[in-house]
């Protein structure tokens, strides 16, 4: 594989309370296979391609920033927590594109689902905006929750939460794994993802 052209940074969005997963706990440290999400999230993003990894923490996340800080060592960018499409525009202010963003709530992600972002992203030599997708259909199979969902070329889409922005064209890319269709936004999604510790 080619690596990318420029250092990409990565974003990891942290802003959210986790309210749908019931309890106190701020929804990044909510754990999977006895560990923070957050925590396996950034272990991904370290033994992959991107250069660094800043968490995108927000007031109702003030746990996960100190997490972030100071047992993690990644930098944080302090989002006013209005929604994650306004973190996200908020964070992206801070950093130079191209640049990775995913979400804290998706557990098993893997070192070689970002590479292979990062390579899809800059296969034509420049850089491109890509959404990481996997099928409706397999989410369904899993039994895992839905919350977006789009029609590509005739196929029903949900987004990962994995995504490259760079700006111009934005392509998708469709992957089918079982580990980037978990994502921790219900109880029953939990379940599921526990069922998959190694």
């Amino acid at each position: 594989m080619d690596a990318p052209l420029t250092p990409v940074p990565a974003l990891v969005l942290c802003g959210g309370r986790g309210t749908r997963l019931g309890g106190s706990t701020e929804k990044p440290l909510v754990t999977v296979c006895d560990e923070p999400m957050v925590d396996r999230v950034v272990r991904a993003l370290e033994g992959s391609r991107v250069s660094t990894t800043h968490a995108v923490t927000s007031p109702h996340t003030p746990e996960t920033r100190a997490r972030a800080a100071d047992v993690l060592g990644v930098d944080t960018i302090d989002a006013p927590g209005e929604g994650y499409v306004e973190d996200l525009r908020y964070a992206l202010d801070h950093v130079a594109e191209p640049v990775l963003t995913v979400v804290a709530d998706l557990p098993h992600l893997a070192p070689e689902h970002v590479d292979r972002a990062l390579a899809d992203a800059c296969a034509g030599g420049t850089p491109t905006s890509l959404t990481v997708c996997v099928p409706v259909d397999l989410k369904h199979r899993l039994g895992v929750s839905v919350d977006t969902a789009f029609d590509h070329e005739g196929r029903e889409l949900a987004p990962t939460g994995l995504n490259v922005v760079a700006g111009g064209t934005e392509t998708v890319s469709v992957v089918d794994d079982e580990r980037l269709a978990v994502n921790v936004n219900h109880p029953r999604d939990r379940e599921v993802a526990e069922e998959r510790c190694d």
